[in-house]
């Protein structure tokens, strides 16, 4: 059981709030380490399976350039534009629909989202593009949660999308683990008892988005009541 110790070590690390990476690499040492591994096996291991992956991370390294050049040239003022003509478009809507959209992809096995190639340069402007279409300035704290609640979508469509698709790397992980104890569980059952999972994913985010609605409409009407008594004592 000693060997679980990096799950506690992850956990302890993400309570306090730490650095991501680092709470993960150090988890992995101290599993390789008390695994009766040495310290140079384990810093091998870790350049080895970096060389080994590191072309998954390629497309993502090489379309930060094009997403900066097309925010240069303004995409997140172009999205924030169009989805002010939108009449009934609100905030939680907008995160709803990209959350629908990534999770139906991911289950199919497309990646066709991301936090930078999507989140920040297209669905954060449009979510906050909606808000003050409805309610005119947002404030700082607003803006930050709806930032905020993008990234949820993001990250809640892929994590419960992906494990519907039969080729995804934690489907392939859970098998290969299963494998290896002896237990014959098909892929196929995996993938279909994922889809409960995700649908229950989007039924509790499509509540947190219909809260987060009502708060930016509370804030808005807060907003508003105290520069109107501001207003009243200046003149």
């Amino acid at each position: 059981m000693i060997k679980l110790i990096g799950i506690l070590v992850v956990a302890l690390g993400f309570a306090f709030r730490f650095n991501t990476l680092l709470v993960v690499m150090v988890a992995g040492i101290v599993t390789g380490l008390v695994s009766g591994m040495s310290l140079n096996e384990v810093m091998a291991l870790f350049g080895k399976f970096f060389v080994e992956n590191r072309y998954m991370s390629l497309a993502i390294v090489l379309s930060l350039p094009v997403i900066g050049v097309l925010e240069r040239y303004g995409l997140k003022e172009r999205a924030e534009a169009l989805i002010r003509k939108a009449k009934n478009a609100t905030t939680g809507r907008v995160l709803l629909t990209y959350l629908l959209i990534r999770e139906a992809s991911a289950a199919i096995g497309l990646n066709i989202g991301g936090h930078a190639q999507a989140v920040r340069p297209l669905i954060v402007p449009m979510a906050e593009g909606a808000a003050v279409a409805r309610y005119g300035n947002i404030s700082e704290k607003t803006r930050s949660e709806i930032r905020a609640y993008a990234a949820t979508a993001e990250n809640t469509g892929w994590f419960f999308g992906e494990d519907i698709f039969i080729a995804t790397g934690a489907i392939l992980l859970m098998k290969g683990f299963f494998d290896s104890l002896g237990m014959d569980v098909d892929i196929w059952d995996m993938a279909l008892w994922g889809i409960p999972t995700a649908l229950a994913a989007f039924f509790v985010s499509w509540i947190r988005f219909h809260r987060l609605d009502k708060r930016i409409a509370n804030d808005a009407q807060n907003s508003h009541a105290e520069f109107v008594q501001q207003d009243e004592k200046g003149a």
